[in-house]
């Protein structure tokens, strides 16, 4: 092959070779050619190592085990090609449906990175974490798995494990909040816990308050004003319902807890009054100013009670009003209309407002003779499916995190 190239190429540089006047040949020109031509064949030497190097079949390997080789091969090549997420997520113990509520929560899961979403699956597994409790987690935060759980990952599992108790505490609160995985564990974790430990709260009531407010480390910011508020409401440190005092006003901007006393006291309650009713009652304090106002004004208009009744019935405020309340009391004022009486004689209406729908209805319909009972049923019934005026139309104003 090398000779044919020599001839190819003095045939073709033959007009170099010659001297135009003489025709003798051009010695420098010669040795020129023989250059160029030893440099192409080093070449075509090298190209043909360079293949013969990457040939991963051998010369003496029968025909048939060299073609199942490359089958192989390629079944592997094609094996990895194809491995999805939800491949990944059926491996790591998915059902069909939960896997469908993953991709409907988070619908950029199905163009995860395998790799990646292998690696953050695995760090859940230690915790516990089953595929019921990971739908719950990306229903809760859809971007939990783009974002950085890996980092600082055993520091923050051992840190709360301690405040904790145990693992099984730390995945039902990570449940709960997701974001304990997120949060910084120098600047957000370690400073709430520590401040709420310095407050008084034990291991209990820590675990309690995580439960019950699963963003109190985030919002938690407390100043001289608040803790003001804490001893306003009469709660001590040994009472059970100081924890959560002290965590719904922590978790609570100050203009947020100002303009819902100042709602309370626009029906004649006084601060004191309304301080010693969150003491009793901290969840008022996690009502909207709209609720508050609509619930006052049935009590005080509809119902004639005055408006220190909700201080020893809370109930009156934190009842639904279309469901529960106006029904109920509409249903009430039915029976007595009627000339009938009740199965239990001399209940008030907050009792009757406060007992569970069964109990409810055998005190008020069920004790009367079918026809009639069936007639207060419908009564309820239609009652309860009374829209709020408006309500479809109304405009809701969104102003950031409540409390």
């Amino acid at each position: 092959m090398s000779l044919l190239v020599l001839l190819i190429l003095v045939e073709k540089f033959t007009p170099l070779l010659k001297m135009h006047s003489t025709g003798k040949i051009n010695i420098l020109a010669f040795i020129r050619l023989l250059s160029t031509s030893s440099a192409l064949l080093r070449r075509n030497h090298s190209s043909a190592t360079i293949v013969t190097t990457c040939s991963t079949i051998c010369l003496n390997e029968p025909e048939d085990a060299s073609h199942q080789t490359v089958l192989s091969s390629r079944r592997v090549v094609k094996a990895r090609r194809t491995l999805s997420p939800l491949e990944v997520l059926r491996n790591w113990g998915c059902n069909e449906d939960e896997i469908s509520k993953l991709f409907t929560s988070r619908p950029a899961l199905q163009r995860a990175n395998v790799s990646q979403l292998e690696f953050k699956l695995s760090l859940l597994t230690p915790l516990g974490i089953t595929s019921s409790d990971l739908v719950k987690i990306v229903t809760c935060r859809p971007k939990f798995f783009s974002s950085r759980i890996h980092l600082v990952l055993d520091e923050r599992i051992n840190y709360f494990i301690e405040v904790l108790g145990s693992k099984e505490v730390l995945r039902r609160a990570i449940i709960r909040n997701p974001s304990l995985m997120l949060y910084d564990l120098d600047d957000k974790i370690k400073p709430a816990i520590e401040f709420y430990k310095g407050l008084g709260f034990s291991q209990q009531d820590l675990v309690a308050m995580l439960m019950s407010r699963p963003t109190v480390i985030p919002r938690t910011s407390f100043n001289k004003g608040k803790l003001e508020y804490i001893q306003r409401t009469g709660v001590t440190r040994d009472s059970k319902m100081f924890k959560y005092v002290a965590a719904i006003i922590g978790v609570t901007r100050m203009e947020t807890i100002q303009e819902k006393v100042a709602n309370l006291e626009k029906f004649g309650l006084s601060e004191e009054e309304i301080w010693c009713l969150c003491g009793k009652c901290p969840i008022l304090l996690t009502l909207s100013v709209e609720k508050v106002q609509r619930n006052m004004t049935f009590v005080v208009a509809t119902m004639k009670l005055a408006a220190h009744s909700v201080l020893k019935h809370p109930f009156l405020l934190l009842g639904n009003l279309e469901t529960q309340i106006r029904p109920r009391v509409d249903l009430v004022k039915r029976v007595f209309e009627m000339g009938l009486k009740p199965l239990v004689e001399d209940v008030s209406i907050a009792t009757a407002l406060r007992m569970s729908e069964k109990r409810f209805l055998k005190v008020y319909v069920m004790c009367h003779q079918e026809d009639v009972a069936g007639e207060l049923m419908e009564f309820y019934e239609k009652a309860k499916n009374v829209k709020r005026l408006a309500v479809e139309s109304k405009k809701y104003v969104r102003k950031g995190f409540p409390f």
